[in-house]
């Protein structure tokens, strides 16, 4: 277990219903390799003359192997659906098809010092080496908490980021108000992390694919869970706000694919997303990644090139379904795990109610 948190309700204890056949722990750790890590802070601080001040943030980071290959380039694509957001290193995925290093989702605000953090932590790696490779370029992506979190004083840390990476693990992940996901809303419910992940065969290959939100966007109004538009039945929020939030999805897959197809799954995850009801708003803005754990050959001395088998364009289509799932569910797992929170100027957040919400599925 990759959090602190004991126990958590989930999308599926509800009785909703998904398509697709999730992997052991429906999480992206079912993916080989893939370890998930938490740093969450939660602290209230003296009030100051405008109210209450509350910290509601933290680090989530999503290492696609062990901590000592962090300096072996990830295969990778990247999408955006609305770009009012940011993801770091995303300029260079496009161009080379490929990261180094973890990616790690926290606040708005704090994007440059995960960023700091982040090359410190990898720098001082004994893998690294400055004479063949001095430069890199993390993968750091944001969604606003500043509702719940005092987000302009910046309590993010080098510390936390590197806790939340060294204490990365496989297993199942905790969801809702943990890591970079603890000050986030949700379809005007409180939001946070979710994760999924969706078991698939292609030919005689077997392959899993998972994905890891930050929910942080929607407006009640529209939200469909399980097919049912279950923002005609909600009460109106006390917390609208013409802003519709953020998303962030990161996908991992064992599958072997090229850079184009990385891109082309990552493309999905908007598709994903909107199966929970949103239009996809001006101001909200969604970012995904979607990455590969298989690794190219390296070749010799003789034979410099590098060689890797992948899939063919026509066995590509199950991996979109198992994206469009596994998206989906993930948003509605962060929403479920949520807890209700009251933070930064006193504001607060309210979880979906699980009875009330259990009753449309019975």
């Amino acid at each position: 277990m990759t959090d602190s948190n004991a126990t958590w309700t989930r999308a599926r204890d509800l009785s909703i219903p998904f398509s697709g056949r999730p992997g052991r722990w429906n999480a992206i750790t079912d993916v080989p390799g893939v370890l998930v890590g938490f740093k969450t802070l939660i602290e209230d601080l003296p009030a100051d003359d405008d109210g209450p001040v509350a910290v509601r943030t933290g680090v989530t980071a999503i290492l696609p192997d062990s901590h000592a290959r962090m300096q072996i380039p990830t295969w990778a694509g990247f999408s955006s659906f609305n770009g009012n957001g940011e993801m770091t290193g995303a300029h260079w995925i496009n161009e080379a098809g490929r990261f180094f290093g973890p990616i790690l989702l926290t606040n708005t605000h704090s994007v440059g010092m995960v960023h700091h953090a982040c090359l410190k932590w990898m720098t001082s790696r004994a893998e690294y080496n400055a004479t063949s490779e001095p430069w890199l370029l993390p993968v750091v992506a944001e969604t606003c908490d500043a509702y719940l979190n005092d987000i302009n004083g910046f309590h993010v840390t080098v510390e936390h980021v590197h806790e939340a990476i060294e204490n990365a693990a496989t297993g199942p992940v905790a969801e809702g108000n943990v890591g970079g996901g603890t000050g986030m809303r949700c379809y005007e419910y409180k939001g946070g992390t979710g994760t999924a992940s969706r078991s698939l065969s292609v030919g005689t290959e077997s392959y899993t694919l998972g994905a890891l939100v930050q929910a942080n966007f929607g407006k009640r109004k529209d939200l469909v869970i399980g097919d049912v538009p279950i923002g005609q039945h909600c009460l109106p929020s006390d917390n609208a706000t013409g802003s519709s939030g953020s998303l962030i999805v990161v996908i991992a897959t064992d599958a072997p694919l090229l850079p184009i197809q990385l891109q082309r799954i990552a493309r999905r995850c908007a598709l994903g997303m909107g199966r929970t009801g949103t239009p996809g708003y001006d101001s909200s803005g969604d970012l995904f990644i979607a990455f590969s754990t298989a690794r190219a050959v390296a070749g010799d001395a003789a034979r410099p090139h590098e060689t890797m088998a992948f899939l063919g364009a026509e066995q590509i289509d199950l991996l979109f379904e198992a994206t469009v799932q596994s998206s989906q569910e993930a948003i509605i797992n962060a929403m479920v795990a949520a807890q209700s929170s009251t933070g930064h100027r006193g504001r607060s957040l309210e979880a979906i109610e699980h009875q009330w919400l259990a009753s449309f599925f019975k």
